[in-house]
C-alpha cells in the first residue's frame, strides 16, 4: 500500500522528573530539566512503524513543533523506525503559548501538503493533559477519527479501531484518510538500538515555519497563574469509633 503516515511527537518534561513551579508562578521550571518524548507519542510512533513493517504503509513521517531542541525528539522517532522528520520551528513566547488548536492547524496543513493518508497522535500529552489535538485535527480536515485506540487493523481503505471507552471497549470502522489517537494499551514501544540511533543521524529532517504553512500560532488563551497542589495535611490515628466521631465533630464534618 502506498499510504503515508504523519506521526506527531511532542517533547515534554520526562515523566520521572519532579515538576517545580517557577517563583513568579508563570509556569513550570524547564531549564536544566530532562526532557523526552511524550509516552503516548512513543506508542503512536510504534504503531506507525508496525504498519510499515507489515507493508501496509510506505512512509512514516515524524512531526514536532517547537525550538531547536525538539529535533532530539524527532531523532528518537527516526531511530525507532520513522523515515524522515519535519521540524516546525516555534520558539519564544509563541512556543510557551502553543496549544492544541495551533498544533492541530499545523498538522492539518502538513497532512494536505504531504498528501498523508493517516495521522497518528498520542491521545494526550503528559504535560498539559489536554486530549484535544487529535479531535481538532480531524475536525479541521473533515476526516474520520478513531480516538483512544487500543487495537488498530488496516483493511484495504478502512481502519478497524478498538476504542477504550468508559463502559469498556467499542469497535468502529472508519474510512481513510483518518486520524488516530493512541491509548496506553495499543502497543509497547520498542527501544531504539544503537545501530538505529546511528542510522537516524543520517535521516533527513526538514525545517519549516508555521507561516510557510499559512498557520497563525497566536494563542487566544492566557495563563494567569500556575500553582502547586496544596500540601495535604497529615492524618490522625484514632483508637475507637467514639474518638473518630469526636474528631469529625471537631472538624465540623458532622
Amino acid at each position: 500500500m502506498s499510504a503515508r503516515v504523519l506521526v506527531g511527537v511532542k517533547r515534554v518534561i520526562d515523566y520521572a522528573v519532579k515538576i517545580r513551579v517557577k517563583p513568579d508562578h508563570s509556569g513550570v521550571v524547564t531549564d536544566g530539566v530532562k526532557h523526552s518524548m511524550n509516552p503516548f507519542c512513543e506508542i503512536a510512533v510504534e504503531e506507525a512503524v508496525k504498519l510499515k513493517e507489515k507493508k501496509l504503509v510506505k512512509e512514516v513521517v515524524a512531526v514536532s513543533c517547537g525550538p531547536q531542541q525538539v529535533q532530539e525528539t524527532i531523532r528518537t522517532a527516526l531511530a525507532m523506525g520513522a523515515d524522515r522528520g519535519i521540524h516546525v520551528e516555534v520558539s519564544g513566547k509563541d512556543y510557551e503559548t502553543l496549544g492544541p488548536l495551533q498544533v492541530s492547524k499545523i498538522m492539518a496543513a502538513l497532512a494536505k501538503k504531504e498528501e498523508a493518508d493517516l495521522i497518528i497522535l498520542g491521545k494526550q500529552a503528559i504535560d498539559d493533559d489536554c486530549n484535544q489535538t487529535g479531535q481538532m485535527t480531524a475536525a479541521l480536515l473533515d476526516w474520520p477519527q478513531g480516538t483512544f485506540a487500543s487495537e488498530v487493523t488496516l483493511e484495504a481503505e478502512k481502519l478497524k479501531v478498538v476504542r477504550e471507552v468508559d463502559g469498556g471497549l467499542e469497535t468502529i470502522k472508519i474510512n481513510l484518510p483518518a486520524v488516530l489517537t493512541a491509548d496506553l494499551r495499543l502497543n509497547t514501544p520498542r527501544y531504539a538500538t544503537l545501530p538505529n540511533i546511528m542510522k537516524a543521524k543520517k535521516k533527513k529532517i526538514v525545517n519549516v515555519k508555521p507561516a510557510d504553512l499559512g498557520v497563525d500560532v497566536n494563542s487566544r488563551l492566557e495563563v494567569l497563574r500556575v500553582d502547586e497542589p496544596p500540601q495535604r495535611s497529615a492524618g490522625v490515628k484514632v483508637e475507637t469509633v467514639d474518638d473518630l466521631l469526636g474528631k469529625l465533630k471537631e472538624a465540623g464534618r458532622i
